[in-house]
């Protein structure tokens, strides 16, 4: 039901018909059969499909390397190097009472590995356009999926506000840093970011191939500018340090336990490939590869750059760590040039997680339209470009006032990015959670599941909420409130889920939809690249 065969694009390796499943064998080896776990679909008894339950959506185009590309814009390597270790965590790391920041990435860097293990083989057998919303339906069921969804909207709605922040931010210090004179700072923030948000709805709209692309060279770029101005940085002024510092910890667990949660937020959207199961020319080989590799080759990225910022910003002549710029304002000490581009390159990359972090909630969105557990306008696609366009229109305002809200009230940046940073990272550990506990359920209704199942789907769930349990007591303790903001959302999640079961229960019934098998994909050799 869930690896939809696809016979000339090779895209799965199983093939349902009917309530049977049939299992592709050697030639000359007798075909083995099994009977099928999964209930009958509402559309008929058959499992291959005249119409896809998503259909609109451009199908089948996406290559490997757009799919990848949605993957690295949504965790922002460039971006996440240059503004979370400088800017999210000086009273934790750069202090006398706080963890390292090679420890937390690392820790972070392991957990996350984790939930790519978790989520793969879901990946190579589902198809899915709201990742891991449909997963944890086929998995812990419906309603525990509403929650899901919820959660995961909203880690990626906070991620893109924080995105859009850091745009005009660092556009701004540009400016600064050129010594090009500004009427009102406020006044040109918000009216970039303006700009962002309509430059990034237009390439979502254009279509899902173009914002790929554009993703993938704006990140690139960014990553090139960072590292040669890292690389620059060192060769010129040749900090004096003891490296073996940057490894030390003095066993703070409480310090250690937020840093982690808040260094998530530099790996979180490596999953949103998953969203793109119907788009992806082969999904069940592209998407998984995708979630596999992108927190592995990001976290490395990550631990070579937060060692250099460790020692580079700990042995600034100036204490840097309490600006809203810290990193642009440690290469201004030497070259306002150079500052201003590296400027450019973080707002870039920022830019580009917003548009990928969108792209995916956009698609949740989508599917919960055409379940109609949303209103069903958000599951209309461009007639022209096949993109979930009502979706995208709908939510990038909501997006985008944010922070507008936030340069116009004066708030500080650094702190409203930490806000919106830690809050999205709830969001996305709540849907980790539940998502990582569906595989062996998953696996269980396709008779696929194992031991190494069961352990690997319990001890990733487990991890992550003694991560969070612990974030959240320790804020909680020291005054702060923003998990009770998530535990907010979660109960409207739990609320909604019980009026859909009490009086809409065929809505909730419906949820889990996905790009299923058409009569095309298996009579006509399937769509090419």
């Amino acid at each position: 039901m869930f690896a939809t065969a696809v016979t000339g694009a090779g895209n799965a390796s199983v093939l349902h018909l009917g309530s049977m499943t049939c299992v592709p064998h050697k030639q000359g080896a007798p075909a083995r059969r099994r009977e099928s776990r999964f209930p009958v679909p509402a559309h008929g008894k058959s499992f291959i499909t005249a119409r896809s339950p998503v259909e609109g959506l451009s199908r089948r185009k996406l290559s490997f390397l757009p799919v990848f590309a949605q993957a690295v814009a949504a965790t922002a390597p460039a971006g996440s190097m240059s503004v979370i270790p400088a800017l999210i965590f000086p009273a934790l790391v750069f202090g006398s009472t706080g963890p390292n920041l090679v420890l937390i990435f690392g820790t972070a860097m392991a957990v996350m590995v984790l939930v790519s293990f978790c989520l793969r083989p879901m990946a190579k057998r589902m198809a899915a356009v709201s990742g891991l919303y449909s997963y944890t339906a086929k998995g812990l069921g419906q309603g525990t999926a509403i929650t899901v969804g919820w959660s995961a909207m909203f880690g990626y709605a906070l991620v893109a506000m924080a995105g859009l922040l850091v745009v005009g931010t660092y556009v701004v210090q540009l400016f600064i840093n050129l010594g090009v004179p500004l009427a009102d700072p406020k006044v040109f923030a918000v009216l970039v970011v303006l700009a962002a948000a309509g430059a990034a709805c237009f390439l979502m709209v254009r279509g899902v191939r173009i914002s790929a692309w554009s993703t993938l060279l704006i990140e690139s770029i960014s990553i090139g500018i960072l590292a040669v101005l890292m690389i620059g940085y060192f060769a010129f002024t040749a900090p004096k340090v003891n490296i073996g510092n940057v490894f030390v910890w003095n066993g703070n667990f409480d310090s250690l336990s937020i840093g982690i949660v808040v260094a998530v937020s530099a790996f979180v959207g490596f999953e949103s490939p998953t969203t793109l199961g119907g788009e992806a020319y082969k999904p069940f080989v592209s998407i998984p590869r995708a979630i596999t590799w992108t927190p592995i080759l990001t976290g490395v990225l990550y631990l070579l750059a937060v060692t250099a910022q460790d020692v580079a910003l700990k042995e600034s002549p100036i204490n840097i760590t309490a600006s809203s710029t810290p990193l642009s304002d440690l290469f201004a000490q030497n070259s306002p040039v150079f500052a201003a581009v590296l400027d450019l390159g973080i707002a870039a990359s920022w830019f580009a997680c917003s548009i990928a972090s969108v792209n995916a909630l956009a698609r949740i969105l989508f599917c919960m339209g055409r379940e109609g557990v949303a209103p069903r306008i958000l599951g209309r696609t461009h007639p022209v470009f096949r993109t979930p366009s009502m979706a995208i229109l709908v939510i990038m305002p909501v997006v985008a006032i944010v922070p507008i809200a936030v340069i116009l009230s004066g708030a500080s940046p650094e702190q409203s990015l930490v806000h919106l940073f830690t809050l999205g990272a709830y969001g996305y550990l709540g849907s980790y959670i539940l998502a990582s506990a569906s595989l062996p359920f998953f696996l269980r209704r396709i008779g696929e599941n194992t031991y190494a199942s069961w352990i690997l789907g319990a001890a990733t769930s487990l991890v992550l909420g003694l991560v969070l349990w612990k974030a959240a007591t320790v804020s909680i303790q020291t005054g702060n409130l923003q998990i009770f903001i998530y535990g907010g959302v979660l109960l409207a999640s739990v609320v909604y889920t019980m009026f859909l079961r009490l009086r809409l229960p065929e809505r909730l019934a419906s949820v889990g939809i996905y790009d299923e098998t058409r009569e095309s994909d298996l009579f006509h050799g399937g769509p090419v690249p």
